[in-house]
């Protein structure tokens, strides 16, 4: 028969306030990676690159 070995959260150390961090990270995280993307396109970039060429970091 195996051991299972398991701790709990307050072993952890972790409370109600890291609990709740935790979900609203795991629930806000891919609503902004689909947010960020749609805004991170290559065609995005080129555009937003030709607007203002000299301002481009590295750019002197």
């Amino acid at each position: 028969m195996p051991n299972y070995f398991a701790l709990s959260l307050t072993e952890m150390g972790i409370g109600k306030i890291e609990i709740t961090v935790i979900g609203a990270v795991i629930l806000l995280f891919p609503v902004m990676f689909v947010y960020a993307s749609k805004n991170l396109d290559a065609k995005g970039v080129f555009e937003w690159m030709m607007e203002k060429p000299n301002d481009w970091i590295g750019k002197k």
